[in-house]
């Protein structure tokens, strides 16, 4: 990222056999709207809206973390399935705003919801839930698991820098849970693609509270345990990754744009997500959008994203559905996938 030659891309490769079924969610109750961060902090509400497309977005209450989020999103699974945590065998979850370093928020969640077998937890920022959902799928085909509950969820709230007029605003909280259990050998991945780049690691990056550097009075009076983006980097890599991905897995896959009957991107940016499908020529009825209620979530941007698309009715089984997630680390994960 570094360098201005591009990384070459790793393959892509197919996961059949396996099946996504089922979706759940949990956003906070407390509504931000850009009104609210205009009267508090001053922020620009129109320049909010034109550059990012947000009207307003979800914080976790005072007394809520991370776990609690991805709790509430599975038991609104369990709720619409008919199906318990007693059903699986592995839980996944991606999140980079863990409740605390150690014990894992998976374990944590694990417990709660009384599931019986290991818990992963998965840090790939906002490519969080794609990564863990690729993972679940890997070891349900390998029959290492006969059904994962996958869960995506962030509290991005507590990592952002109130101050920061160009970041704050982009963020809000949310979780969002599937299930992925074996399937058809016709279902599944048709293609997908999983990737970093660690060089572009200092666009997006929270400097302290590692084994790195660990918080200090005066890291934290530098505001260096805050979130920090390089927003403009981060705007070009991530329309430049989408269409890249978008493109490799289709051609994976031997399909075209329009045998993909529904987009599910990351909710990170309107401006991002239309500057990659005007690129491709895909229409913008067939994009998935819900970033003007939420912001960008993370983790659980996706499967937020996916739980109100089928609420809504725009896929059902046997539909190509494209999913892809790209953020800090550098990290992403794109899948065209038959439901």
């Amino acid at each position: 990222m570094t360098s201005e030659r591009p990384l070459p891309r790793p393959k892509c490769r197919p996961l059949m056999g396996v099946r996504v079924v089922g979706t759940g969610k949990y956003v906070p109750d407390m509504v931000v709207g850009n009104d609210h961060l205009h009267a508090r902090l001053g922020f620009d509400s129109d320049w909010i809206v034109k550059r990012t497309g947000i009207l307003e977005r979800r914080h976790a209450a005072p007394h809520q973390a991370t776990s609690d989020l991805c709790v509430e999103a599975a038991n609104d699974l369990f709720a619409k399935t008919g199906r318990s945590a007693k059903d699986c065998d592995l839980l996944v979850l991606g999140t980079f705003t863990p409740d605390m370093s150690f014990p894992s928020t998976a374990c944590l969640v694990q417990d709660r919801l009384g599931l019986i077998g290991p818990a992963i937890e998965v840090e790939a920022a906002c490519a969080g839930f794609m990564y863990a959902l690729i993972t679940a799928a890997a070891y349900v085909k390998a029959g290492l698991s006969d059904r994962a509950l996958v869960i995506g969820g962030d509290t991005n709230s507590r990592v952002l820098n109130p101050d920061d007029i160009k970041t704050y605003p982009l963020f809000g909280d949310g979780a969002g849970a599937v299930f992925v259990e074996p399937g058809a050998p016709d279902q599944g991945f048709l293609a997908y693609s999983m990737g970093s780049d660690g060089s572009g690691g200092p666009l997006l990056q929270r400097e302290i509270c590692g084994s790195r550097t660990p918080p200090s009075a005066d890291g934290i009076t530098a505001g260096k345990h805050f979130m920090y983006m390089d927003g403009r980097a981060v705007f070009r890599w991530a329309v430049d990754i989408l269409c890249d991905t978008i493109q490799d897995v289709l051609s994976a896959a031997d399909l075209t744009t329009a045998d993909v009957h529904l987009y599910v991107v990351h909710q990170a940016n309107i401006r991002i997500i239309n500057a990659a499908i005007d690129v491709l020529n895909i229409p913008r009825s067939k994009v998935f959008n819900n970033l003007d209620r939420y912001g960008n979530t993370s983790a659980g941007s996706i499967p937020i994203a996916l739980d109100e698309a089928a609420a809504e009715g725009r896929f059902k089984p046997g539909d190509i559905v494209l999913l892809s997630g790209f953020g800090a680390g550098l990290a992403w994960g794109t899948a065209v996938m038959r439901w």
